[in-house]
């Protein structure tokens, strides 16, 4: 238990950490001049440019060539990113689609299946089993759907792109970083659309700063590996600021005149009227809450709490956050 309960440091991990993770964000600010020169570059110049810098961080010439001599701008890329859910979807749509009968009955065999597992990553930061469980099966269906898109090609095309070019061009670098270290080989370096990666949908920068090699075998492989990719999963949550044993925040009954983003106690909502989802009364409460009504004013409503906020850490998304958190309620209560 000793050698599960901290980070395997393997001559590749001294390493890695010894590299400026987050250097990479001043690296960017200079980088071909920033996102106007970016997209007016050639796809070819582009990719020489982005060996040039690769070099400069120190990541290997071989590994970057090899990496970006099979790299492809992707158009189908570009036009998901201009896709997002949150423009297109209400909550309610969204919900339907996400939290559904199948996803929680598979959570509730692999909360019990994997009982011992998630015990032990518990007892070491804290963060729930149903909260990991949920996180899993949004991001990745339970390690079923991890993306079967070249992460390379994905933030090469996006960096290349000029939207978000800076933020795409980091996680690129990162992305060349991990390949150097050798915790994942070029052909089976494979995630979503927008570059996440693995059964818990890490970019490549969040990989270096939170995986966790859990089970000692000397790489954070959270393709195949169900420990480190929940021990890397409660990592982040627990460096993110979780509080353990506070939830997230509640669904609830709350009077129309009440608006999105209005803040108190849990007791003052209750007094201005907010009830519980099955009507009754709020406990008396002094934790801070964040009021958060969907899809209008007749849509669904919320009390969120800070843990909702860093739910939020690891996905912007309300309707990601909420999402997980409800899950997760109905992991618990099963």
């Amino acid at each position: 238990m000793a050698n599960r309960d901290r980070v395997h440091w393997s001559r590749r991990e001294a390493v890695r950490r010894a590299l400026p993770v987050l250097g990479l964000a001043a690296w960017a600010s200079t980088a071909l001049g920033g996102s106007a020169r970016a997209a007016q570059q050639s796809w070819s110049e582009f990719l020489d440019q982005i060996a040039v810098e690769a070099q400069r961080l120190g990541i290997s010439p071989y590994v970057t060539k090899s990496a970006l001599a099979g790299a492809e701008r992707l158009e189908q890329v570009i036009e998901l990113d201009r896709r997002q859910p949150e423009g297109r979807l209400t909550f309610a749509e969204y919900a339907r689609r996400v939290i559904d009968r199948n996803r929680i009955r598979r959570g509730q065999e692999l909360l019990e299946s994997r009982h011992d597992l998630l015990e032990a990553v518990r007892f070491r930061y804290g963060i729930p089993n149903q909260v990991i469980t949920a996180l899993w099966g949004v991001e990745s269906s339970y390690g079923r759907n991890m993306g079967n898109w070249s992460v390379i090609s994905t933030l090469a095309t996006l960096a290349h792109d000029g939207r978000r070019s800076e933020f795409f061009r980091g996680e690129l670098m990162a992305a060349l970083r991990i390949l150097d270290a050798g915790d994942i080989v070029l052909d089976g370096f494979k995630g979503s659309w927008a570059g996440a990666m693995g059964q818990c949908q890490f970019m490549p920068s969040t990989y270096l700063r939170h995986a966790v090699d859990w089970d000692g075998d000397g790489r954070r492989d959270i393709w195949t590996s169900e420990a480190d990719v929940f021990a890397s999963m409660s990592n982040f949550l627990a460096t993110s600021g979780w509080r353990p044993g506070e939830r997230w925040g509640r669904p609830v009954q709350a009077p129309a005149s009440l608006e999105t983003g209005q803040r108190g106690t849990v007791t003052e909502f209750g007094q201005a009227g907010v009830r519980a989802e099955d009507g009754g009364p709020l406990p008396n409460s002094d934790i801070p809450a964040v009021f958060l009504r969907m899809d209008g004013e007749e849509g669904p409503a919320f009390l969120t709490y800070h843990n909702f906020q860093v739910f939020k850490i690891w996905n912007r998304s309300d309707y990601f956050a909420l999402s997980v958190g409800m899950i997760s309620d109905q992991l618990k209560a099963s």
